[in-house]
Protein backbone atom coordinates (compact mmCIF):
# COMPACT_ATOMS: atom_id res chain seq x y z
CA UNK A 1 0.00 0.00 0.00
CA UNK A 2 1.48 3.33 -0.86
CA UNK A 3 1.76 6.23 1.34
CA UNK A 4 -1.01 7.93 1.12
CA UNK A 5 -1.74 12.12 0.80
CA UNK A 6 -3.14 13.92 3.43
CA UNK A 7 -6.20 14.40 2.04
CA UNK A 8 -7.58 17.46 5.16
CA UNK A 9 -4.84 19.63 2.87
CA UNK A 10 -6.06 19.65 -0.46
CA UNK A 11 -9.68 20.92 -0.92
CA UNK A 12 -11.75 18.65 -3.26
CA UNK A 13 -9.21 15.62 -3.41
CA UNK A 14 -10.79 12.99 -5.07
CA UNK A 15 -7.92 9.83 -3.94
CA UNK A 16 -4.95 10.58 -1.82
CA UNK A 17 -1.42 9.36 -3.35
CA UNK A 18 -1.15 5.83 -5.46
CA UNK A 19 -2.63 2.71 -4.73
CA UNK A 20 -2.62 -0.60 -5.81
CA UNK A 21 -6.45 -2.36 -5.78
CA UNK A 22 -7.92 -5.59 -7.07
CA UNK A 23 -8.53 -4.54 -10.50
CA UNK A 24 -11.47 -6.18 -13.04
CA UNK A 25 -8.98 -6.13 -16.05
CA UNK A 26 -6.80 -8.64 -17.45
CA UNK A 27 -5.98 -10.66 -13.89
CA UNK A 28 -3.78 -8.24 -12.86
CA UNK A 29 -4.12 -5.19 -10.22
CA UNK A 30 -4.95 -1.86 -11.24
CA UNK A 31 -2.70 1.42 -9.99
CA UNK A 32 -4.68 4.46 -8.85
CA UNK A 33 -2.95 7.64 -9.17
CA UNK A 34 -3.77 11.07 -8.09
CA UNK A 35 -3.14 14.13 -10.50
CA UNK A 36 -2.96 17.68 -8.61
CA UNK A 37 -3.71 20.45 -10.79
CA UNK A 38 -5.28 24.13 -10.18
CA UNK A 39 -7.00 23.92 -13.48
CA UNK A 40 -9.09 21.05 -12.42
CA UNK A 41 -11.13 24.07 -10.60
CA UNK A 42 -11.48 25.86 -13.42
CA UNK A 43 -14.90 26.28 -14.34
CA UNK A 44 -14.57 26.14 -18.12
CA UNK A 45 -11.74 23.98 -18.52
CA UNK A 46 -11.73 21.58 -15.78
CA UNK A 47 -14.90 19.54 -16.80
CA UNK A 48 -12.95 19.03 -20.14
CA UNK A 49 -10.24 18.46 -18.61
CA UNK A 50 -11.82 15.57 -16.18
CA UNK A 51 -13.20 13.71 -19.19
CA UNK A 52 -10.00 14.10 -21.04
CA UNK A 53 -8.33 11.69 -17.67
CA UNK A 54 -11.82 10.04 -18.43
CA UNK A 55 -10.30 8.55 -22.08
CA UNK A 56 -7.16 7.94 -20.30
CA UNK A 57 -8.61 5.44 -17.78
CA UNK A 58 -10.99 3.89 -20.62
CA UNK A 59 -7.83 3.23 -22.83
CA UNK A 60 -6.28 0.41 -20.84
CA UNK A 61 -7.15 -1.59 -17.21
CA UNK A 62 -3.62 -1.11 -15.67
CA UNK A 63 -3.49 2.97 -13.84
CA UNK A 64 -6.05 4.83 -13.22
CA UNK A 65 -5.57 8.70 -12.61
CA UNK A 66 -8.03 10.88 -10.32
CA UNK A 67 -8.15 14.69 -10.58
CA UNK A 68 -7.23 16.57 -7.53
CA UNK A 69 -8.37 20.54 -8.09
CA UNK A 70 -6.23 22.69 -5.78
CA UNK A 71 -7.39 26.39 -5.38
CA UNK A 72 -4.57 28.20 -7.39
CA UNK A 73 -3.65 31.18 -4.82
CA UNK A 74 -2.28 27.83 -2.37
CA UNK A 75 -1.67 25.35 -5.14
CA UNK A 76 2.29 25.52 -4.55
CA UNK A 77 2.49 25.75 -1.18
CA UNK A 78 0.13 22.91 -0.24
CA UNK A 79 1.75 20.75 -2.60
CA UNK A 80 5.29 21.73 -2.05
CA UNK A 81 4.54 20.96 1.52
CA UNK A 82 3.39 17.69 0.96
CA UNK A 83 6.44 16.93 -1.45
CA UNK A 84 8.70 17.99 1.21
CA UNK A 85 6.96 15.34 3.87
CA UNK A 86 7.36 12.62 1.11
CA UNK A 87 3.99 12.42 0.27
CA UNK A 88 1.62 14.31 -2.19
CA UNK A 89 -0.01 13.38 -5.32
CA UNK A 90 1.39 11.06 -7.85
CA UNK A 91 1.63 13.66 -10.81
CA UNK A 92 1.57 17.75 -10.59
CA UNK A 93 0.95 20.30 -13.12
CA UNK A 94 3.05 23.22 -11.60
CA UNK A 95 3.16 26.87 -12.20
CA UNK A 96 7.13 27.48 -13.31
CA UNK A 97 8.18 29.78 -9.93
CA UNK A 98 6.67 26.40 -7.99
CA UNK A 99 8.87 23.79 -10.31
CA UNK A 100 11.90 25.68 -10.28
CA UNK A 101 11.47 25.36 -6.09
CA UNK A 102 10.71 21.27 -6.59
CA UNK A 103 13.45 20.54 -9.15
CA UNK A 104 15.90 22.39 -6.74
CA UNK A 105 14.96 20.56 -3.78
CA UNK A 106 15.03 17.26 -5.79
CA UNK A 107 11.31 16.26 -5.09
CA UNK A 108 10.68 15.50 -8.63
CA UNK A 109 11.48 12.71 -10.21
CA UNK A 110 13.97 13.03 -13.36
CA UNK A 111 11.81 11.61 -16.49
CA UNK A 112 15.25 10.54 -18.87
CA UNK A 113 14.78 6.55 -17.98
CA UNK A 114 10.92 6.77 -17.89
CA UNK A 115 10.13 8.79 -20.84
CA UNK A 116 12.17 8.99 -24.27
CA UNK A 117 11.21 12.55 -25.91
CA UNK A 118 13.09 11.64 -28.84
CA UNK A 119 9.73 9.75 -30.30
CA UNK A 120 7.80 13.38 -29.88
CA UNK A 121 8.25 17.01 -31.79
CA UNK A 122 8.74 18.92 -28.49
CA UNK A 123 8.34 23.00 -28.95
CA UNK A 124 11.83 23.67 -28.53
CA UNK A 125 11.34 27.57 -27.18
CA UNK A 126 9.49 26.38 -24.02
CA UNK A 127 10.64 22.68 -23.43
CA UNK A 128 14.70 24.45 -23.26
CA UNK A 129 12.86 25.40 -18.99
CA UNK A 130 11.71 21.43 -18.55
CA UNK A 131 15.78 20.77 -18.64
CA UNK A 132 18.00 21.58 -15.82
CA UNK A 133 21.54 20.41 -15.76
CA UNK A 134 21.42 18.03 -18.45
CA UNK A 135 18.43 16.25 -16.24
CA UNK A 136 14.61 16.28 -17.62
CA UNK A 137 12.61 17.19 -14.65
CA UNK A 138 9.02 17.99 -16.30
CA UNK A 139 7.46 17.99 -19.78
CA UNK A 140 5.18 20.90 -20.91
CA UNK A 141 1.61 20.74 -19.85
CA UNK A 142 0.68 24.15 -21.43
CA UNK A 143 2.05 26.98 -22.68
CA UNK A 144 0.12 29.57 -22.99
CA UNK A 145 1.03 33.19 -23.78
CA UNK A 146 -0.11 36.64 -22.09
CA UNK A 147 -2.14 38.88 -24.97
CA UNK A 148 -4.89 41.80 -24.07
CA UNK A 149 -8.80 40.24 -24.12
CA UNK A 150 -11.20 42.98 -24.63
CA UNK A 151 -15.07 43.48 -24.77
CA UNK A 152 -15.60 44.00 -28.76
CA UNK A 153 -18.49 45.61 -28.41
CA UNK A 154 -17.07 48.31 -25.79
CA UNK A 155 -13.90 48.55 -27.48
CA UNK A 156 -14.54 48.35 -31.60
CA UNK A 157 -10.57 48.94 -31.86
CA UNK A 158 -8.25 47.92 -29.53
CA UNK A 159 -5.39 50.10 -27.89
CA UNK A 160 -2.12 50.10 -29.25
CA UNK A 161 -0.12 52.38 -27.16
CA UNK A 162 -0.14 52.27 -23.14
CA UNK A 163 -1.59 56.08 -23.48
CA UNK A 164 -4.50 54.52 -24.95
CA UNK A 165 -4.55 51.80 -23.03
CA UNK A 166 -4.83 54.03 -20.30
CA UNK A 167 -6.87 56.54 -22.09
CA UNK A 168 -9.62 53.37 -23.00
CA UNK A 169 -9.90 52.31 -19.59
CA UNK A 170 -10.41 55.49 -18.45
CA UNK A 171 -13.02 56.11 -20.66
CA UNK A 172 -15.01 52.79 -20.00
CA UNK A 173 -15.35 53.31 -16.21
CA UNK A 174 -18.60 54.35 -15.22
CA UNK A 175 -21.26 53.48 -12.75
CA UNK A 176 -20.81 49.29 -12.49
CA UNK A 177 -18.67 49.44 -15.56
CA UNK A 178 -14.54 49.16 -14.98
CA UNK A 179 -12.46 49.78 -18.34
CA UNK A 180 -9.56 47.26 -16.61
CA UNK A 181 -9.50 45.00 -14.11
CA UNK A 182 -6.01 42.67 -12.51
CA UNK A 183 -5.29 41.39 -9.25
CA UNK A 184 -3.99 43.51 -6.18
CA UNK A 185 -3.82 41.92 -3.30
CA UNK A 186 -1.26 40.03 -1.38
CA UNK A 187 -3.90 37.18 -0.91
CA UNK A 188 -3.03 36.08 -4.88
CA UNK A 189 0.28 36.76 -4.61
CA UNK A 190 1.20 34.38 -7.46
CA UNK A 191 -1.65 36.05 -9.72
CA UNK A 192 0.27 39.46 -8.86
CA UNK A 193 3.19 38.35 -9.85
CA UNK A 194 1.86 37.18 -13.43
CA UNK A 195 0.10 40.43 -13.38
CA UNK A 196 3.06 42.65 -12.82
CA UNK A 197 5.28 40.62 -15.05
CA UNK A 198 3.62 42.02 -17.72
CA UNK A 199 4.35 45.62 -16.77
CA UNK A 200 7.82 45.08 -16.12
CA UNK A 201 9.22 43.29 -19.40
CA UNK A 202 6.57 45.37 -21.41
CA UNK A 203 8.58 48.61 -19.98
CA UNK A 204 11.43 46.84 -20.89
CA UNK A 205 12.42 45.70 -17.48
CA UNK A 206 13.72 42.40 -16.21
CA UNK A 207 14.06 40.95 -12.24
CA UNK A 208 17.41 40.14 -13.07
CA UNK A 209 20.47 40.49 -15.28
CA UNK A 210 21.00 36.69 -14.86
CA UNK A 211 23.78 36.91 -11.75
CA UNK A 212 22.44 39.99 -10.06
CA UNK A 213 18.67 40.96 -8.88
CA UNK A 214 17.69 44.48 -10.83
CA UNK A 215 14.40 44.53 -9.14
CA UNK A 216 14.82 48.27 -8.43
CA UNK A 217 15.80 49.43 -11.43
CA UNK A 218 14.70 52.51 -13.59
CA UNK A 219 12.55 50.27 -16.48
CA UNK A 220 11.15 47.97 -13.78
CA UNK A 221 9.83 51.32 -11.73
CA UNK A 222 8.71 52.76 -14.91
CA UNK A 223 6.61 49.33 -16.11
CA UNK A 224 5.31 49.49 -12.20
CA UNK A 225 4.42 53.00 -11.86
CA UNK A 226 2.25 52.60 -15.17
CA UNK A 227 0.74 49.64 -13.45
CA UNK A 228 0.16 51.93 -10.03
CA UNK A 229 -1.26 54.80 -12.20
CA UNK A 230 -3.85 52.72 -12.96
CA UNK A 231 -4.71 51.69 -9.69
CA UNK A 232 -4.89 54.94 -8.48
CA UNK A 233 -7.09 56.08 -11.85
CA UNK A 234 -9.74 53.56 -9.83
CA UNK A 235 -10.42 51.89 -13.45
CA UNK A 236 -10.19 48.57 -11.99
CA UNK A 237 -12.65 46.83 -9.43
CA UNK A 238 -10.42 47.62 -6.36
CA UNK A 239 -10.54 44.40 -4.10
CA UNK A 240 -11.85 42.10 -6.55
CA UNK A 241 -10.33 38.61 -6.98
CA UNK A 242 -9.44 36.89 -10.08
CA UNK A 243 -12.28 35.45 -10.06
CA UNK A 244 -14.69 37.92 -9.28
CA UNK A 245 -13.17 40.45 -12.14
CA UNK A 246 -12.96 37.59 -14.45
CA UNK A 247 -17.37 36.73 -13.74
CA UNK A 248 -17.41 40.44 -14.58
CA UNK A 249 -15.37 40.20 -17.77
CA UNK A 250 -18.02 37.82 -18.35
CA UNK A 251 -20.98 39.74 -17.73
CA UNK A 252 -19.41 42.91 -19.80
CA UNK A 253 -18.56 45.01 -16.78
CA UNK A 254 -14.83 44.49 -17.20
CA UNK A 255 -13.30 46.37 -20.67
CA UNK A 256 -9.97 44.59 -20.77
CA UNK A 257 -7.52 42.29 -18.97
CA UNK A 258 -4.03 41.04 -19.64
CA UNK A 259 -4.30 37.23 -19.38
CA UNK A 260 -3.14 34.39 -21.27
CA UNK A 261 -4.60 32.00 -23.54
CA UNK A 262 -6.26 29.57 -21.17
CA UNK A 263 -8.85 32.21 -20.49
CA UNK A 264 -10.56 31.82 -23.47
CA UNK A 265 -12.17 28.35 -23.10
CA UNK A 266 -12.45 29.86 -19.23
CA UNK A 267 -14.97 32.70 -21.14
CA UNK A 268 -16.74 31.11 -22.97
CA UNK A 269 -17.86 28.91 -20.78
CA UNK A 270 -18.78 31.50 -18.44
CA UNK A 271 -20.20 33.24 -21.15
CA UNK A 272 -20.61 31.81 -24.84
CA UNK A 273 -22.01 34.96 -26.25
CA UNK A 274 -19.93 37.73 -25.06
CA UNK A 275 -18.04 39.50 -27.81
CA UNK A 276 -14.77 39.29 -26.76
CA UNK A 277 -11.32 39.63 -28.99
CA UNK A 278 -7.47 39.22 -27.98
CA UNK A 279 -4.53 41.56 -29.10
CA UNK A 280 -1.19 41.70 -28.67
CA UNK A 281 -0.32 43.68 -25.00
CA UNK A 282 0.21 47.42 -25.88
CA UNK A 283 3.00 48.15 -23.78
CA UNK A 284 6.43 50.22 -25.63
CA UNK A 285 8.19 46.60 -25.75
CA UNK A 286 6.81 43.28 -26.88
CA UNK A 287 8.16 41.01 -24.37
CA UNK A 288 4.97 39.72 -21.89
CA UNK A 289 4.94 36.73 -19.71
CA UNK A 290 3.35 33.13 -20.39
CA UNK A 291 2.27 30.28 -18.21
CA UNK A 292 4.79 27.38 -19.15
CA UNK A 293 3.27 24.53 -16.77
CA UNK A 294 5.28 21.44 -16.48
CA UNK A 295 3.83 18.05 -15.56
CA UNK A 296 5.80 16.49 -13.07
CA UNK A 297 5.96 13.07 -11.31
CA UNK A 298 6.21 13.48 -7.88
CA UNK A 299 10.29 11.66 -6.62
CA UNK A 300 7.99 10.39 -3.25
CA UNK A 301 5.50 8.32 -5.71
CA UNK A 302 5.85 5.08 -5.25
CA UNK A 303 4.44 4.30 -9.17
CA UNK A 304 6.73 6.35 -11.18
CA UNK A 305 6.24 4.07 -13.95
CA UNK A 306 2.57 4.07 -13.81
CA UNK A 307 2.58 7.68 -13.58
CA UNK A 308 4.79 7.67 -16.90
CA UNK A 309 2.37 5.64 -18.64
CA UNK A 310 -0.09 8.46 -18.11
CA UNK A 311 2.67 10.80 -19.62
CA UNK A 312 3.39 9.28 -22.37
CA UNK A 313 -0.31 9.10 -23.44
CA UNK A 314 -0.56 12.51 -23.12
CA UNK A 315 2.02 12.72 -25.76
CA UNK A 316 0.40 11.07 -28.40
CA UNK A 317 -0.48 13.51 -31.05
CA UNK A 318 -4.27 12.68 -30.90
CA UNK A 319 -4.14 13.23 -27.06
CA UNK A 320 -2.34 16.49 -27.60
CA UNK A 321 -4.65 17.99 -30.04
CA UNK A 322 -7.70 17.40 -27.71
CA UNK A 323 -5.43 18.91 -25.00
CA UNK A 324 -5.29 21.78 -26.89
CA UNK A 325 -8.78 22.18 -27.88
CA UNK A 326 -9.14 21.57 -23.97
CA UNK A 327 -6.70 24.34 -22.67
CA UNK A 328 -7.74 27.37 -25.12
CA UNK A 329 -5.10 28.81 -27.22
CA UNK A 330 -2.55 27.44 -25.17
CA UNK A 331 0.11 25.39 -26.86
CA UNK A 332 1.18 21.67 -25.47
CA UNK A 333 4.18 19.82 -25.65
CA UNK A 334 4.36 18.96 -28.68
CA UNK A 335 4.08 20.97 -32.26
CA UNK A 336 0.64 20.55 -33.20
CA UNK A 337 -1.64 21.90 -36.04
CA UNK A 338 -5.03 23.92 -35.81
CA UNK A 339 -7.95 22.82 -37.06
CA UNK A 340 -9.62 25.20 -40.41
CA UNK A 341 -12.30 24.46 -38.09
CA UNK A 342 -10.87 26.02 -34.62
CA UNK A 343 -9.10 28.55 -37.00
CA UNK A 344 -12.31 30.23 -38.29
CA UNK A 345 -14.18 29.61 -34.89
CA UNK A 346 -11.44 31.34 -32.54
CA UNK A 347 -9.53 33.67 -35.34
CA UNK A 348 -7.54 35.26 -33.01
CA UNK A 349 -5.60 31.99 -32.28
CA UNK A 350 -3.00 32.97 -34.13
CA UNK A 351 -2.08 36.21 -31.80
CA UNK A 352 -1.43 34.21 -28.86
CA UNK A 353 1.30 31.47 -31.44
CA UNK A 354 2.75 34.43 -32.98
CA UNK A 355 3.92 35.48 -29.32
CA UNK A 356 5.66 32.46 -28.47
CA UNK A 357 8.90 33.65 -29.34
CA UNK A 358 9.00 36.95 -27.66
CA UNK A 359 7.02 35.54 -24.31
CA UNK A 360 8.76 34.28 -20.97
CA UNK A 361 8.32 32.35 -18.47
CA UNK A 362 7.53 34.29 -15.33
CA UNK A 363 10.80 33.06 -12.84
CA UNK A 364 13.77 35.29 -11.80
CA UNK A 365 16.57 34.20 -14.51
CA UNK A 366 19.58 32.42 -12.54
CA UNK A 367 17.61 32.77 -9.57
CA UNK A 368 14.80 30.19 -10.69
CA UNK A 369 14.71 27.65 -7.31
CA UNK A 370 14.48 31.56 -5.62
CA UNK A 371 11.31 33.03 -7.83
CA UNK A 372 8.23 31.71 -4.73
CA UNK A 373 10.53 33.88 -2.37
CA UNK A 374 11.49 36.92 -4.35
CA UNK A 375 8.01 36.98 -5.59
CA UNK A 376 6.94 37.40 -2.33
CA UNK A 377 9.08 40.33 -1.23
CA UNK A 378 8.22 41.99 -4.38
CA UNK A 379 4.57 41.37 -4.16
CA UNK A 380 4.31 42.61 -0.56
CA UNK A 381 6.44 45.86 -0.95
CA UNK A 382 4.79 46.56 -4.04
CA UNK A 383 1.03 45.61 -2.66
CA UNK A 384 2.15 48.34 -0.09
CA UNK A 385 3.18 50.69 -2.44
CA UNK A 386 -0.48 50.69 -3.98
CA UNK A 387 -2.01 50.65 -0.90
CA UNK A 388 0.21 53.82 -0.39
CA UNK A 389 1.92 52.77 2.99
CA UNK A 390 5.26 53.68 0.88
CA UNK A 391 6.52 55.46 -2.20
CA UNK A 392 6.93 52.86 -5.40
CA UNK A 393 10.59 53.61 -5.26
CA UNK A 394 11.50 53.30 -2.10
CA UNK A 395 8.85 50.43 -2.36
CA UNK A 396 11.34 48.59 -4.89
CA UNK A 397 14.38 49.70 -3.09
CA UNK A 398 13.19 47.56 -0.34
CA UNK A 399 12.12 44.97 -2.05
CA UNK A 400 15.61 45.09 -3.87
CA UNK A 401 17.63 45.17 -0.52
CA UNK A 402 15.45 42.18 1.14
CA UNK A 403 15.86 39.70 -1.92
CA UNK A 404 19.53 40.28 -1.98
CA UNK A 405 19.61 39.45 1.51
CA UNK A 406 17.49 36.65 0.77
CA UNK A 407 20.04 34.83 -1.99
CA UNK A 408 22.76 35.65 -0.52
Amino acid sequence: MATSLICTAVAFLSGCGSDSESGSGSGGGVTSLTFAASTFGDPGRGPLLTKWLDDFNKSQSAVRVSAAAVPYPTFGQTVLTQMGSGQGPDLIRFDMPEFESASDAGLIAPLDDLIDVSKYDLLKQPDQFMVHDGRRDGIIFEASNYAMFYNADLIPKPPTTYEEFAKTASSLTKGDVYGLAFRQTEAEEAGVWQDIFNYVYGFGGKWSDGKNLTINSPENLKGLQAYKDLYDAKVIPRGADAATFRRMFAEGKVGMELNNGGYVTATRGQNPDLNFNVAPIPFPVRTQGAILAPIVINEASPAKDAAATFIRWALEPANQVKLQEILGASSVATVTERSPEKLKETPFLKVFDDLTESSLPQIVLGFEAKTPDIRKIVVQNVVAALQGTVDLKTALDRAQEQATQLVG
